[in-house]
């Protein structure tokens, strides 16, 4: 099945539109688009009032307030891409991340209720067993659509606030968590794409001394992936479920 993958990758490279950049950009633009769905999954959420109103929610609902939070990368990437056959690493990437806010992680949770016919009880120790480390979560699904079609073991991954610099606070290294892939709530409400390898993120939210790494003056979070020399970011807006989550681990 493996040699069948990356021969499938090789012969799409082969036909593919060379980009200048090792990243993959999305073919369409629809952030304005995804900004609308965001706004209208929040506004959903924000009006739910009680933390258990999503065991109320609709199937539709769920799809759309977990697929708000799924989002594909761009590349800063300087240098163009070399684009070379090798046996050794990919050439060119797409990256797909998916951030579990309260309001995601709740969506994929009765999403897979729905589909699965879970009690409210056991979907309800899920949702605390999901949150009890209060990490937040992300789920990076990479394809490493030329070359030989293998995503290196050293890939780095940062969930940052809006105007880090690089030597200041506000940056969280990723820890990467594979048994997360056991969970049903952090599968989202996507069905599988087995053209990308995915991988399960942790983040804390409190530094070592206990304060939030995203306080009040933080407006959103910026997640950076980094392969090789090549780096590609997406963001996401604090949202008031996430920031009162901050508040509540922070006190």
């Amino acid at each position: 099945m493996n040699y069948i993958r990356i021969l499938s990758r090789r012969l799409r490279s082969k036909n593919s539109v060379h980009s200048t950049n090792i990243f993959d950009c999305m073919k369409f633009n629809f952030s304005f688009v995804a900004a609308i769905v965001f706004a209208s999954s929040i506004h959903v959420f924000a009006q739910a009032g009680s933390s258990e109103d999503f065991l109320a929610w609709s199937l539709k609902e769920a799809e759309t307030i977990g697929k708000a939070t799924r989002k594909s990368a761009n590349s800063n990437a300087s240098a163009p891409a070399i684009r070379v056959m090798s046996t050794d690493r990919a050439t060119f990437y797409q990256i797909r991340a998916t951030l579990f806010t309260p309001e995601a992680l709740r969506a994929s949770a009765r999403f897979h209720q729905i589909n699965n016919r879970l009690t409210n009880d056991q979907i309800r120790t899920l949702v605390a067993e999901a949150e009890v480390s209060g990490d937040l979560v992300a789920m990076i699904e990479i394809d490493p659509a030329e070359g030989s079609g293998v995503v290196p073991l050293d890939w780095r991954v940062f969930l940052e606030r809006d105007g880090y610099v690089i030597g200041s606070e506000g940056a969280v290294p990723g820890i990467k968590s594979p048994e997360l892939r056991r969970s049903p709530i952090f599968q989202g409400v996507f069905k599988r794409d087995y053209e990308y390898d995915v991988f399960w993120v942790r983040f804390p939210l409190l530094n070592e001394k206990k304060k939030p790494v995203f306080d009040e003056s933080a407006s959103s979070m910026i997640l950076t992936v980094g392969i090789y020399k090549s780096e590609a970011r997406v963001s996401w807006p604090i949202t008031p479920a996430l920031r009162a989550r901050i508040r509540g681990l922070a006190n």
